[in-house]
């Protein structure tokens, strides 16, 4: 999510309302078989990068005999990952989106604009399937230089990608019953996309205005009427770039390329599944059990449990979507039978999603490096504090609200008790600390220890916790492909976006107007946070990251804000924006998984948003808590 810590959520909600109870057999047969013939390769690309990323481990660390070719083989199959995954995201609803103007609308209204956001989907991919088989063509003149071969073999992941998530958009409309809804929205969404192609020549003469009119108003009208974050964000830069400039349209494709190749975003799909592992091998039960028998019979103690449990969990995954679902089913219902309110648990649920935002292998801490440049050690190193500080003004608010908790019915564990819960939770504790101090001491790439981490939880399951559901692996699999190709595709479109940015010169119109602001890092510091909270509400972390981060980070520099802190800041204030209703993706993925209803979370969330508030509010006044260990 958009990290993402992101949720999932459904482009055809409305599908329940305008599809017929007994849909065409043959589309229904056609759209299952064409489903399996993309998430089986998908599913097979995961394992692959798997094991060609830990066979380059074993052979450079273990055998001394590095293989040259192991990271270029693993990055060609890495963007048919990314485009089979967002394939299969496509055709399972699990693109990001906002909902929450979507979900407030009536039945009919809902249905309508699931049709205009699946149009406008399939608008997009039906106007850059051709730039991207041109792409792929130029790209077959370039040979790999390990391998040797034509970097077509990667290149054609792309149009192969947008053609199969065209075809899942043709079906899914195929299968509409309403015809008369569908009708409007496909002639909505054509009578747009004319209007702004007729508009051409009165855009041109404009100049950057029209990054207000594209950027800000198409990609903001997009990501409002529920179209997903990355094909609103690639309508927006296709319209640019096609109505308003004589650039080739093929040079978008290569940036989406570009930022979707980075080696560094191998790690993403492997944290991911990673995260779904330690849920599946009973790991992260075992760590919440010895904080529950620690804690558990303190007022509150559940609550500091919780805050705990993901603070340690979030050391393992990438996804905080896999956190909180490793964590809320193992702590929930015991808190309802202390009394617990269910609307004050998802509330501190969605609270820890944001206050465990910059624990590493956090997916926005790597995708920062990614985009910007910063090393991954220093931010894996300078993100640990950071949530200890939130994790303490979370506590202290817990502590407040529970202090006349009634415990004459809960039982103190004996310290033998707790001594066998950590002994059995201990592999499970040492992984955190293994994937952290791998990558901060050099020893490995982030890439390179999650690939361990998981070969590690492997192995702990089968022999130590004796739990491993060998039926889970591949629906794990094509969820890791699924949830991986939505966060890559969103990144793609991202960073088209923030070259178009970058070009037009905005880069250094914000760079004057930002350095220029009256109070020095003070003022920027206290506008980057407003900026990234309203930005991390709407976008999801991971599309503003890659929008903004290589705007603003020289910014932070030129200031005299270091890159690290300044990392921090944005992280946490785009969490506490993700979490936060009535917009925030995260704080509904949170409701989903403790299964309570929204509406019940949004008084007590205010509360801990303020004490997240504060938190990082000491974490921007003081440096030190992101830098002092660097």
């Amino acid at each position: 999510m958009a990290q993402v810590e992101i949720e999932v959520t459904d482009i055809a909600a409305g599908e329940a309302m305008v599809q017929s109870p007994r849909p065409p057999s043959a589309l229904v047969k056609i759209e299952r078989l064409a489903g399996a013939l993309v998430e089986i390769p998908a599913a097979a690309l995961v394992v692959a990068e798997i094991v060609i990323l830990f066979a380059g481990v074993v052979a450079r660390y273990g055998l001394r005999q590095p293989l040259i070719w192991s990271d270029e083989l693993a990055s060609i199959l890495f963007l048919w990952l990314a485009m089979l995954g967002a394939a299969v995201a496509f055709r399972r609803s699990e693109h990001m989106r906002m909902t929450a103007i979507v979900g407030s609308a009536g039945p009919a209204m809902r249905a309508y604009l699931d049709l205009v956001a699946t149009c406008a989907a399939l608008a997009f991919l039906l106007m850059v399937i051709w730039p991207s088989w041109q792409y792929a063509y130029e790209e077959s003149f370039i040979t790999t230089p390990a391998l040797q071969i034509s970097n077509m073999w990667r290149a054609a992941a792309l149009p192969v990608g947008i053609g199969l998530m065209a075809s899942f958009a043709l079906l899914r409309l195929a299968r509409t019953a309403d015809v008369k809804t569908l009708l409007a929205a496909v002639l909505s969404v054509t009578v747009l996309v004319a209007l702004f192609w007729l508009a051409q020549p009165w855009l041109r003469p404009l100049g950057n205005l029209n990054l207000v009119i594209f950027f800000v108003g198409v990609a903001g009208f997009c990501v409002f009427a529920g179209v997903p974050i990355a094909f609103g964000f690639g309508l927006a830069i296709f319209g640019y770039l096609a109505l308003t400039t004589r650039t080739p349209l093929m040079v978008l494709v290569g940036r989406m390329d570009e930022g979707m190749s980075h080696l560094i975003l191998l790690s993403v799909p492997l944290f991911v599944f990673l995260g779904l592992l330690i849920e599946m091998t009973g790991m992260a039960r075992a760590m919440v059990a010895f904080l529950a028998s620690l804690l558990g019979h303190v007022r509150g103690g559940l609550h500091y449990v919780l805050v705990g449990a993901m603070y340690l969990v979030s050391g393992i995954s990438g996804s905080k979507a896999a956190d909180m679902a490793a964590v809320a089913p193992v702590l929930f219902p015991e808190m309802k039978q202390r009394g617990a309110r269910p609307g004050d648990l998802v509330a501190l649920l969605a609270a820890t999603g944001a206050q465990t935002e910059t624990i590493p292998p956090s997916l926005v801490l790597i995708t920062i490096g990614s985009v910007t440049g910063v090393s991954i050690s220093a931010l894996f190193t300078g993100g640990l504090l950071p949530g200890v500080v939130l994790a303490i003004t979370l506590s202290t608010l817990v502590w407040w609200r529970y202090r006349n908790e009634d415990l004459s019915h809960v039982r103190r564990a004996a310290w033998g008790e707790v001594i066998k819960t950590f002994i059995i939770a201990l592999p499970a504790l040492a992984l955190p600390f293994v994937i952290r101090a791998a990558v901060v001491e050099g020893i490995a790439t982030a890439t390179e220890v999650s690939t361990i981490g998981i070969v590690y939880g492997v192995l702990t399951g089968l022999l130590v916790y004796r739990r491993f559901d060998w039926r889970r692996i591949l629906p794990m699999l094509i969820e890791t492909a699924a949830l991986s190709g939505a966060i890559l595709l969103i990144i793609g479109t991202a960073t088209g976006m923030a070259w178009g940015l970058t070009q037009s010169g905005f880069s250094r119109a914000l760079a004057s107007a930002m350095t220029g602001l009256p109070g020095g890092a003070a003022s920027f510091i206290a506008v980057s946070i407003v900026a990234f909270t309203i930005l991390g509400s709407v976008l999801e972390g991971i599309p503003a990251i890659v929008l903004f981060g290589p705007l603003l980070f020289p910014i932070a520099r030129a200031v005299g804000v270091h890159e690290v802190h300044y990392a921090m800041i944005i992280i946490l204030s785009m969490g506490i924006g993700l979490f936060a209703p009535p917009f925030g993706v995260g704080y509904y993925a949170a409701c989903a998984i403790g299964r309570v209803d929204p509406a019940q979370g949004i008084r007590p969330i205010w509360g801990y948003l303020l004490a997240l508030l504060a938190g990082l509010a000491i974490v921007a006044t003081f440096p030190w808590i992101s830098i002092g260990f660097l």
